[in-house]
């Protein structure tokens, strides 16, 4: 039969078949049944690989050059469902039988242009995979004879009218080497050529092009009457209208508040010659009425919708064109806005659940016949409604930040997790969240820090409303949400990326090339992932200060964790020491961001994760300190604090916990014994602790309240990765399959024994809880805190001395923290500054007490006290500015609960109206139910132990 190619640059068939993947015929043809074989004897993948497969699954598609899996997909992944089985054979091979055209059920159109088909092949439930060498999926093309163009070299080519085209293509015959033929050239269906091939091409030249079409190139195999199609497609440049770009446009979609049927999109595309506007308005087939107008002062594209439909949802990419651009860069990019606030992604949305993204296969469903992201546009939104409009930040010196990565934290994996746990957070006492990236990154199971679209939320956590509803019912609780941000670099999905790329191959992917107005070609610094943002670039500033903008301005963010920011210098190309040492380009620009950001929000988080040089960085914590501003900076304190839970007395100084060993004026280090990036405290404790701790979990378990209280009370901000509260003990280098392989398995999705075992109900673990728990009250509402100290280490009995002069002699202004690591009891000796009476600040009573002229003080192994000059206000029953009685969940839909001791709930309707009481004594987190109540906002009178009343409003929801 004949079979039509749209443009081909396969090599031959035989070529494709390895040892692993064999067929029963010579090609696969669209109408013909194939025996498709796979020999899981011969593992050759360089990743994954099945082994002793019960049953093997094929998951396959079959589409045209543009995407091998475009015109259908034949597999459930990870059902044991039957879809794609194959036959055991047993001999350790599989086969299954299928009819291209039949089995993918195709229409007549998509059979005469397919060209090839993709394979991946999976055990039953999907853990174990089989792709070519190289991680790739297998690819194989469709159709006996195959014609491969050697001129042009690319699907589409754009010319100016009047030029010529030359062709030249071979014929493949049964997947043979290059044969003689003959063949005949059409343009837009009409013939323009004939002629008989010379060994090995076949060529002709149209001449005079003046109209945009398609060139179809038939070559007839010799001595058979076979014929084999291929195409490529010309665009001749149209006139683009220079118009000026309306006031008030910014780069993306401009939404006309006045007027839902239309809007504005603009974009800024340097060294391109016309870009048309495909969507679903359009049907994704534009015509000039699409074609983008160009502003003359700026040189920025950009075109007006209208006739849109209010609340509609709709898609669109930018195919954008260049006539001569530089060696290896297509002439057409076809890509999603670089500003989205929403992308559709073909590539990972089909595995994203409905209940974390409803209607994402629906509503949202991306568009069939694509490739690659589209933005999605909806005119007439309802604007969130958020509850907290006002909220007052924690002070930066009183941070305790927890970091989490949502893809981790839950079983469900998505913000509904975050929302459904706000009582463990409030719990806990922390006052910020800092979430690891949520932008639209690269895949599903991410770290997120491979960012593609940076205004984009990922869809794999949720919506954009639930995500505000996340950061709103925070803002409700006093808690702060932060951000991470890897704006350093973007990967390849990046459309700024993709515009301006090398891409040899032809296959839309590539690395930047010269003329990119946004990346560097090589990286100038020596920690380089993705592609390397020049922060020197006046374009690179304006797209990272749109980022910023929209995070503060949509989301309510209260500050940004700054990714790797070694790498926003130009200077250091392949040097470390470079790298490392300190750049003034680098110090202008990241304070030029942080000045960006404080003019949105003076009151800002401003967080980096540099990790280098003092000199650098101190210029950073003071940058405008006296303002209460400077920024604040990451500080790993990992192995010293771990040699301390280990037992080891060597290498734990841990001075470095706090902004004097640096040198600042103000404290603005995030210290952390633990984040995403370093081991598990609690796996080394186990595996490798001293002789007591090593091997036994309880008592390594028992070493990790102390850490806390020489850690966290700390004066500054201070952080916890997720679950070390617990005493987390799972590797960062625990495998799917629960093995630990370091470092190949760091990024793997991890397991959730906290919530699948109780580990809150656990003792050995809820006793660190309750502890950090206490420690954090204390460091957040106790003004102390915020003083001066001094730390004395280096053995495995640190001791810290806290102390704020300016306070009166009758509040707590003194604070000693003792500690013992070594695994038998030791007698310490406080040196309390003063004598008079020193209180526990661990007691909640306020009751244990000791002398200052104690000089001696026996501590279990593992264990630690703080003492204090005077009892706590935590402890008097006194509310204070910073120690509000707080209710959560808010809003709420069945019941809330009271962070304190109260006697006394009256409900009140909006009207004044007492619809609902509770009188008498309540613990702190007893459970209030609201069930009979409408859904409604409320005002809650509440009465605590000391007769003090308080006043909050509550949504029931």
């Amino acid at each position: 039969m004949k079979k039509t190619l749209l443009f081909s640059l396969f090599i031959i068939l035989t070529n494709y078949i390895s040892a692993q993947v064999t067929f029963d015929v010579n090609a696969i043809e669209i109408d013909q049944p194939v025996t498709i074989t796979v020999d899981v004897n011969s593992n050759g993948s360089d990743c994954n690989g099945l082994s002793n497969p019960n049953k093997v699954y094929m998951h396959s598609g079959v589409g045209d050059n543009t995407n091998p899996w475009g015109f259908n997909v034949i597999g459930n992944w990870g059902q044991d469902d039957g879809v794609g089985e194959m036959t055991n054979n047993g001999d350790g091979t599989f086969s299954i039988t299928i009819t291209p055209q039949t089995y993918f059920g195709l229409t007549q159109t998509q059979a005469d242009n397919a060209t090839q088909i993709g394979m991946v092949f999976r055990n039953e439930d999907g853990s174990q995979e089989l792709k070519d060498n190289g991680c790739e999926d297998y690819i194989f093309p469709i159709g006996i004879v195959v014609i491969n163009f050697t001129q042009p070299t690319t699907p589409s080519i754009v010319i100016a009218s009047g030029d010529n085209i030359s062709i030249n293509a071979t014929i493949d015959y049964q997947g043979s080497t290059t044969v003689l033929g003959t063949f005949e050239v059409f343009y837009n269906d009409v013939s323009v050529a004939t002629g008989t091939c010379g060994f090995p091409n076949c060529g002709t030249t149209l001449t005079n092009i003046t109209e945009s079409g398609i060139v179809k190139f038939v070559g007839t195999a010799p001595g058979t009457s076979e014929t084999g199609e291929a195409s490529f497609e010309v665009i001749v440049a149209p006139t683009v209208v220079e118009q000026a770009l309306p006031n008030g446009m910014v780069d993306g979609i401009n939404y006309d508040e006045s007027d839902a049927t239309k809007t504005t999109l603009v974009i800024d595309a340097p060294n391109k010659d016309f870009i048309y506007v495909a969507g679903s308005f359009n049907n994704y087939n534009p015509d000039n009425s699409f074609l983008m107008k160009k502003d003359p002062t700026t040189g920025k594209f950009w075109l007006e919708l209208t006739g849109l439909t209010s609340g509609q949802v709709e898609t669109y990419q930018y195919w954008v064109y260049a006539l001569n651009p530089v060696a290896n860069s297509p002439t057409i990019v076809k890509t999603a806005d670089p500003y989205s606030t929403l992308v559709l992604s073909p590539f990972d949305d089909p595995w994203i659940s409905d209940s974390t993204f409803p209607g994402l296969n629906t509503t949202y469903a991306y568009p069939s016949g694509q490739e690659r992201e589209v933005t999605v546009l909806q005119t007439g939104q309802t604007p969130y409604n958020w509850q907290v409009t006002n909220f007052n930040k924690p002070k930066k010196e009183d941070l305790i930040i927890y970091e989490v990565l949502i893809r981790d934290f839950d079983t469900d994996r998505n913000y509904q997790d975050l929302i459904d746990k706000i009582d463990y957070f409030k719990d806990l006492n922390i006052n910020a969240i800092q979430l690891m990236p949520v932008m639209e990154y690269e895949g599903n199971e991410s770290w997120g820090y491979n960012t593609s679209f940076h205004l984009a939320l990922d869809k794999y956590y949720g919506t954009a409303d639930k995500f505000k509803e996340f950061i709103d019912l925070c803002h409700q609780n006093g808690i702060a949400v932060i951000l991470d941000v890897a704006l350093n670099h973007a990967f390849g999905r990046n459309p700024m990326n993709r515009m301006w790329m090398n891409d040899p191959d032809n296959d839309g992917w590539g690395e930047p090339s010269s003329e990119n107005p946004y990346f560097n070609q090589t990286a100038t610094h020596s920690y380089s992932v993705g592609s390397d943002f020049n922060h020197q670039q006046s374009r690179t500033q304006n797209y990272v200060e749109r980022v910023v903008k929209h995070w503060i301005e949509e989301f309510n963010i209260d500050g940004f964790r700054w990714d790797l920011t070694k790498g926003f210098t130009q200077n250091c190309q392949g040097s470390d020491g470079c790298t490392n040492g300190y750049q003034q380009d680098r110090v202008d620009i990241l304070k030029q961001y942080a000045d960006y950001s404080w003019s949105l929000d003076p009151n800002h988080y401003v967080i980096f994760e540099h990790l280098g040089a003092n000199s650098e960085e101190s210029e950073w914590a003071n940058y405008r300190i006296g303002e209460g501003k400077g920024i604040m900076l990451w500080g790993k304190m990992t192995d010293p604090y771990n040699q301390l839970t280990m037992g080891y007395n060597s290498n734990n100084n841990i001075n470095g916990m706090g902004h004097n060993s640096r040198g600042w004026t103000g404290k603005r280090l995030v210290g952390y014994a633990e984040s995403h990036d370093e081991e598990r405290l609690m796996y080394k404790n186990v595996e490798f602790g001293n002789s007591g701790i090593g091997g036994n979990l309880n008592t390594s378990l028992g070493r990790m309240d102390a850490l806390g209280a020489v850690s966290l009370t700390i004066p500054g901000p201070k952080m916890i990765w997720h679950f070390g509260e617990l005493g987390m003990n799972n590797s960062i280098f625990t495998c799917n399959d629960g093995s630990v392989n370091n470092p190949d398995c760091k990024l793997d999705t991890k397991p959730q024994p906290q919530w699948i075992e109780n580990w809150t109900t656990n003792a050995n673990r809820s006793e660190i809880f309750d502890a950090w728990s206490r420690i954090n009250e204390l460091k957040i509402n106790e003004a102390v805190f915020e003083g001066d100290y001094t730390i004395n280490s280096g053995n495995l009995t640190p001791s810290i001395y806290i102390w704020d002069n300016s306070l009166p002699a009758s509040q707590l202004k003194n604070v000693v923290i003792i500690s013992n690591f070594n695994t038998s009891s030791t007698n310490i000796n406080p040196n309390f500054p003063y004598g008079g009476t020193w209180y526990d600040l661990m007691d909640e009573t306020g009751n244990t007490t000791i002398s200052g002229s104690t000089t001696s003080i026996n501590l279990a192994p593992g264990d630690f006290k703080i003492y204090g000059n005077a009892v706590p206000t935590l402890s008097n029953g006194s509310i204070t500015e910073n120690n509000l009685l707080r209710v959560y969940p808010n809003p709420t839909s069945t019941s809330f609960k009271i962070n304190k001791n109260v006697t006394e709930v009256l409900i009140f309707d909006i009207t004044g109206k007492q619809v609902k009481s509770f009188v008498g004594g309540f613990n702190k987190n007893n459970v209030f139910s609201i069930q009979e109540l409408v859904n409604s906002i409320y005002i809650l009178k509440i009465k605590d132990l000391s007769g003090n009343v308080q006043t909050t409003k509550l949504v029931k929801h």
